[in-house]
């Protein structure tokens, strides 16, 4: 039975976005901020009548207000998602995911809302050499992406300490699963290697294939989302909401062609600019204070992901 409590998703109409307004439906009221920018409204389609939709800029702060003011969480995901986009055209970025996420927390906390949960990436470790990543490692930031982002968890620390807004941040770690769009070129990895499959075509990877990723279910990251509003004594405070483990391109490429018996060999480009080479996290902190407990293995996830690009 869902309560009467009214939770704001921004970014809802986005890949993880939608999968969490799913997750929160039985939960309370939903209201979902998205100016469709990254994000499509096709992926709320199957629960459209049952959320409140606000197509709103969040680098809007006057727009923004009114819609999250009495909320009880707000679930901070609309970013520009890219570390190639970043660097590209970097203006953007810094707008919404700097500008936009101060205007957020602002409108949280002049709304008296309880608690703001805000998708921190784990691009913010760059490329430490040691794995896994753990949230006591001194950031090093290799791109404006990985930046904005971390500045975003600053500003939900000094929120907390300054405002008494709590804010817990999770570091996102290659999250995949249905709804990614892999029309963009800036499309994470794993929907571009479904589009290729799918279409029996061989994909391009940036370098030797070798990089390695802590490649992580939408559906398990969306219920960390939703546990870390629920935790006590975690507000101010950051986690990783990885998987812990840790496959290279080559590895997951591989294991899609045995899935479909097919034989497509990838072409190599150079190493992109702001890539990290190796990501994995120690979820130890996430698993004794939030409850995190993923479900999904990685077989399962891509099955999952591949029967849903064939349907779409």
């Amino acid at each position: 039975m869902a309560s009467d409590l009214k939770f704001i998703v921004t970014g809802g109409a986005g890949f993880i976005g939608s999968t969490l307004v799913q997750t929160l439906l039985d939960r309370g009221r939903v209201a979902v901020i998205d100016n469709l920018l990254t994000g499509h409204e096709a992926n709320l389609e199957e629960v459209r009548g049952q959320i409140e939709f606000h197509n709103v800029d969040i680098r809007d702060a006057a727009a923004l207000e009114p819609v999250i003011r009495g909320a009880d969480t707000v679930f901070h995901l609309a970013a520009i998602p890219s570390v190639p986009r970043s660097i590209d055209d970097p203006v953007p970025s810094h707008q919404v995911n700097i500008d936009g996420t101060f205007n957020v927390f602002r409108a949280a906390a002049l709304g008296k809302v309880r608690r703001v949960v805000y998708a921190a990436s784990s691009s913010a470790y760059g490329d430490t050499e040691v794995l896994p990543k753990t949230e006591t490692m001194t950031p090093l930031p290799k791109s404006p992406y990985a930046v904005q982002k971390l500045l975003g968890e600053y500003y939900g620390s000094v929120f907390h300490s300054c405002f008494g807004l709590e804010a817990v941040s999770l570091r996102f770690f290659n999250v995949y699963g249905p709804r990614q769009d892999p029309a963009s070129p800036y499309s994470g990895v794993l929907s571009l290697f479904m589009k290729h499959l799918i279409a029996r075509t061989c994909p391009t990877i940036f370098g030797d294939g070798e990089q390695s990723r802590d490649f992580t279910f939408v559906e398990d990251v969306a219920e960390l989302c939703w546990k870390a509003s629920q935790a006590s004594g975690v507000a101010g405070k950051m986690y990783n909401a990885g998987n812990g483990n840790q496959y290279t391109l080559n590895q997951i490429w591989k294991l899609l062609q045995q899935m479909e018996g097919v034989n497509l060999p990838a072409n190599m480009a150079p190493p992109r600019a702001g890539d990290v080479r190796h990501s994995k996290a120690d979820t130890s902190a996430a698993v004794r204070d939030l409850g995190h407990a993923p479900r999904v293995t990685i077989e399962q996830g891509l099955k999952r992901t591949l029967e849903w690009y064939r349907g779409a």
